[in-house]
C-alpha cells in the first residue's frame, strides 16, 4: 500500500493510503488521488520511513527545500538539528541515564 499526506499550509492535514496498483509510482498515485476529487497538495510518505525522513502524521509539517516530514515540536525551547530531528537546548548526557524534560526548568531531569 502506498500512504499519501495531504499538505495545507505547509502541514500534514491527513494521510490516505492508495493501492499499489493506483500508485506504481507518486505521480501515478497523485494523479489517482485527483481522480477521486481530492484536491489540494499530495506528498507520498513511506510507514517504512524510506523516503522523507519519517511517516507523515496529522500535524507534521512537511519541509519542501528538504523534502522531509518533522514532527511536531515537543517544546517551545527545542529546536531542529541539521538531521532534521527536535533537540533540547541541553544536550542528553551519554551515562546511560533516563532523562526527561523539565520545560519549566529548562533542563533535563534524570528519571
Amino acid at each position: 500500500m502506498a500512504h499519501f499526506a495531504q499538505i495545507i499550509d505547509g502541514t500534514v492535514a491527513q494521510v490516505i493510503v492508495v493501492h499499489n496498483n493506483d500508485a506504481p509510482t507518486e505521480s501515478d498515485g497523485k494523479a489517482f488521488i485527483a481522480s477521486l476529487g481530492l484536491v489540494g497538495e499530495w506528498v507520498q510518505t513511506s510507514y517504512n520511513h524510506r523516503m522523507r525522513k519519517q511517516y507523515a502524521g496529522i500535524g507534521f509539517a512537511y519541509l519542501p527545500d528538504a523534502d522531509v516530514f518533522v514532527a511536531p515540536q515537543p517544546y517551545p525551547s527545542w529546536s531542529l538539528d541539521g538531521n532534521h530531528d527536535w533537540q533540547p537546548p541541553t544536550p542528553y548526557p551519554s551515562d546511560g541515564e533516563k532523562y526527561r524534560w523539565s520545560e519549566e526548568d529548562q533542563e533535563l531531569v534524570a528519571i
